[in-house]
């Protein structure tokens, strides 16, 4: 065997920051986690469960959505181990941590995009939680993640709030 092979591995922060540096922002990604996976469930939850006349179109747009949240969180969970930590996985604990809640009651189509919005609004402070602590240490990969992740949540969020304004009802946000 080579002899190198057999040397012990020196331990070294992960991508030279140190465990203090990264405890935030691994902190933050888990707490956007949490929350990524209680607005994903509520989706496919919209998605099996819209009904009316704007069946197709939402039915459709919570699939298109959910499938883009689930790689969203593949790509927080393994951000969290590139920093050599694990990611919750648990749904005790995404419940415990998360500030987006499930809904408990049937909701119409016009409800439904109305929780989707304001589950955008508390995903994006915990991105901006997450952009914030990464900057601090200069960790550009997180910012970069973070970065795409907001330009796509703030475009559907301008969709969605365009769709609800199509409703004849009043839309308060």
């Amino acid at each position: 065997m080579n002899e190198q092979l057999k040397k012990p591995l020196k331990t070294y922060a992960k991508l030279g920051y140190t465990h203090l540096e990264t405890a935030e922002i691994v902190t933050n990604l888990n707490t956007l986690l949490a929350n990524y996976h209680i607005h994903y469930q509520k989706l496919r939850n919209y998605h099996w469960n819209v009904e009316g006349p704007d069946f197709f179109e939402l039915h459709e747009k919570f699939e298109e959505i959910y499938n883009e949240v689930k790689l969203n969180i593949d790509e927080v969970a393994e951000r969290i181990r590139v920093f050599g930590k694990k990611p919750m996985s648990m749904l005790i604990e995404y419940l415990e941590v998360s500030e987006i809640k499930e809904t408990s009651k049937q909701l119409n189509a016009f409800e439904m995009v109305q929780e989707v919005l304001n589950d955008f609004e508390i995903l994006l402070s915990f991105m901006i939680d997450v952009t914030n602590a990464s900057t601090k240490i200069g960790d550009a990969g997180t910012v970069d993640l973070m970065t795409s992740f907001i330009k796509q949540m703030e475009k559907r969020h301008w969709m969605f709030t365009a769709w609800l304004k199509t409703q004849d009802v009043p839309v308060y946000i």
